[in-house]
């Protein structure tokens, strides 16, 4: 169940996700949290770094690590606009969050029950996180909705 600070932190990466758009990047924002503290935050980076790890999910966690020169997060929630991919849940798995909310779902890679169950049902898994989705979802919806559409209208304008 949703706590009242998540539609704060979810708003911030909001923020992050429209500043992946600015970059040109699908908009995806995500920010983790620990004791009320923000540890890491990052957007959508795969085109402007040439990395298709860079994801929003990726750089909150490096961030993260780099800022507490640890791996393992434990205690801490991530929040992202989008339902994490299979490789971002792997990597919060590892990371020992506590916590995934999410605001829109993916239909093509969620990795938190909408195509993939990772989160938090996969019992393989030596770690449990906590997961829940549709948090802001209408507006994270919206701006991955109009981005598309705008890259869509350029591009048949382009031809």
């Amino acid at each position: 169940m949703s706590e009242p600070s998540d539609l704060k932190w979810m708003g911030q990466a909001l923020v992050l996700a429209q500043r992946a758009w600015d970059e040109g990047e699908v908009p995806v924002g995500a920010v983790l949290v620990r004791h009320g503290e923000v540890i890491g935050e990052g957007w959508n980076r795969p085109i402007g770094g040439n990395d298709p790890t860079a994801h929003a999910e990726i750089q909150a966690l490096r961030a993260a690590g780099e800022r507490l020169g640890n791996y393992r997060l434990p205690g801490s929630t991530l929040y992202v606009t989008l339902e994490p991919c299979p490789m971002c849940a792997g990597a919060i798995v590892h990371a020992r969050v506590e916590r995934v909310v999410f605001g829109a779902t993916d239909p093509r890679a969620g990795a938190a029950g909408s195509v993939f169950d990772l989160l938090p049902s996969d019992q393989r898994f030596n770690h449990r996180t906590a997961c829940e989705g549709g948090v802001l979802a209408d507006e994270a919806g919206r701006l991955l909705r109009d981005f598309f559409r705008e890259r869509r209208k350029s591009s048949s304008s382009s031809r």
